[in-house]
Parts: structure tokens; C-alpha cells; sequence
């Protein structure tokens, strides 16, 4: 397990402002890491916690002795009292609170969801855009949308039929436009009012990618039950702007985030419109590409 003793853990998140009340808890261990070039730190109250922690930190994550750009407190227990009247887990961000919980399952989740976007807002030589993405036939298949989308069930349709692994949550692209694995655990939705199960994708019976993949296919597709799919073709600037609309960085790095998109979709086959069920789409849209 790559974690750090507290004193370890203060000495590397000195350049962090100090927070009065947080600082008077007794931090029993922590962890700091480097994730595409952002550095972390999480401290915890209660050491059994990070075992499981470790699930939920970003795919590709490396020990790191820098001083961090983003700490994250986790209280469990007796510490703090929620407004619920009940005792709480709690987490925050520097001096924020992101949440607090009697389950410390949510604490895990906010972590999870809160520490990818602030990875995806700090990275300065990576472009991260909310879509899954899947590689078939040496090309990467593009499906941007924000969670609740579908995305996830759509990945997990194309690897039930034979397309490898990238990610359900973030494509992250180079500076040439390739696309790169960020192969995080799948968040398979259950049903409504169900926790969401996490499983990797070996799990479900398929591969992850390794290798930068070039772009064959954007498919900016609304999920409708009942509705018959129906995709038709969209120019390459709507596919420079579907994939902007979900870009993390696109209202402050622009200049940034265009010319990667534009060397991203120069090449794509570009998708828009309504899709049923993803079983029914997925063996269709590998198609586009083995044509």
C-alpha cells in the first residue's frame, strides 16, 4: 500500500493553506500521489479507511513525495456530527466540505467524482472530455455525454461485442489528438434508487486498452426508450463541437481545448442523434468502422 505517515504527509502539503479547525484532528495516515502531473494529497482519521480508498483513486495513479496542489480531508466517525443529527463521515476539499454522510460508501463516491474533475481542470498537457471511449480495429470510438447519459452502458455493450476497454467516463486526448487509456472501474447503474456497482472490466469479460489511439468515431447519441435508433451523419465542425460542449477545460483554455479537438475528429466519422437500447447500436456502430 503507497501511503505516507502523517508527518510525511504534512511535510509534503506545506505549501497548503492552514485550516484551524481540520488541523486540530488527529490525522492517523495518509496517502499522496501524482496523477497526470497533478499532485494529491488525502489525510484520513482512521487508517482502515485507506485499503479501500484505494479503489477509488484515478487509474494510473503513482506515489508522489511533492508538495500537493489539492488535499483532501476524510473524518470518519466521532469527529464531526451531521446536520442530520446523526454522527457522520465527512470529506473536504482544502477548507470546503464536499459532503457528508452516514455511509461511508458516498464519502468514497465524492472523492472519486470530485478528485477526477479536479485532475481534469489542473492538467496542463492533457485534454480531459466526459465521453466513454472504446478502441476497435486500431481506432478509438468516441461517446461524449455527462454521467447519466448512458455512456457506461453503451461501453459496456461495444466490449461485450469485442471492443477493448478505454474508459466510461473520460477521453483524454494528447496534443496530437490521440486518444489514451484511463481505464477507471466501470460505475454499472443497478436501477434507480441502487447503488452503483464498480467492477473492472476484466470482470465483465473484456480487455483494456494500452496504446494512444488515433479517432475513427464520434456518436453524439441521446438515449430514448423505445425510440427506433436513428443516427444520421454530422459535419466534422458539430464533432469538434460535441466533444467541446464536454470538455472540462472548454470555457477556460479554450485556445487550448480547440486545436486538440480539431486534430482529434479531422479523421472521425461523426454521429448524431437518438439510440434505444445499447445492445441493439453497439454491433452497428462497429460496423461503421469495419467498412
Amino acid at each position: 500500500m503507497q501511503t505516507s505517515t502523517l508527518p510525511l504527509l504534512k511535510q509534503q502539503t506545506e505549501c497548503v493553506p492552514f485550516y484551524p479547525e481540520l488541523d486540530e484532528i488527529s490525522w492517523k495516515a495518509g496517502i499522496s500521489l501524482v496523477s497526470y502531473g497533478v499532485h494529491i494529497g488525502i489525510r484520513v482519521n482512521e487508517p482502515t479507511i485507506l485499503e479501500p480508498l484505494l479503489d477509488y483513486l484515478p487509474p494510473g495513479w503513482e506515489k508522489s513525495s511533492s508538495p500537493v496542489d489539492e488535499l483532501y480531508s476524510l473524518i470518519v466517525g466521532e469527529v464531526g456530527k451531521g446536520s442530520s443529527g446523526y454522527i457522520d463521515h465527512q470529506i473536504y476539499r482544502g477548507q470546503d466540505k464536499l459532503t457528508e454522510s452516514i455511509e461511508l460508501e458516498t464519502i468514497f463516491e465524492t472523492l472519486d467524482s470530485d478528485l477526477r474533475l479536479q485532475v481534469g481542470i489542473a492538467v496542463q498537457d492533457w485534454l480531459f472530455v466526459h465521453a466513454g471511449v472504446v478502441g476497435w480495429r486500431g481506432k478509438a470510438i468516441l461517446i461524449p455525454g455527462r454521467s447519466f447519459s448512458g455512456k457506461t452502458t453503451l461501453v459496456k455493450a461495444l466490449v461485450n461485442a469485442g471492443a477493448t476497454y478505454y474508459s466510461d467516463e473520460y477521453a483524454v486526448l494528447d496534443t496530437d489528438g490521440r486518444v489514451h487509456p484511463y481505464p477507471r472501474r466501470l460505475s454499472i447503474r443497478r436501477g434507480e434508487g441502487q447503488r452503483v456497482k464498480r467492477c473492472s472490466v476484466e470482470e465483465l469479460g473484456g480487455t483494456a486498452g494500452t496504446e494512444p489511439l488515433p479517432v475513427g468515431l464520434i456518436v453524439h447519441a441521446q438515449y430514448e426508450s423505445g425510440v427506433q435508433w436513428n443516427l444520421k451523419p454530422m459535419s466534422l465542425g458539430h464533432g469538434v463541437l460535441a466533444l467541446l460542449d464536454n470538455t472540462i477545460v472548454a470555457s477556460l483554455r479554450p485556445d487550448f481545448a480547440l486545436p486538440i479537438l480539431a486534430s482529434a475528429v479531422s479523421s472521425a466519422l461523426c454521429f448524431e442523434g437518438k439510440r434505444d437500447e445499447a445492445e441493439d447500436v453497439a454491433i452497428a456502430l462497429l460496423q461503421h468502422l469495419k467498412d
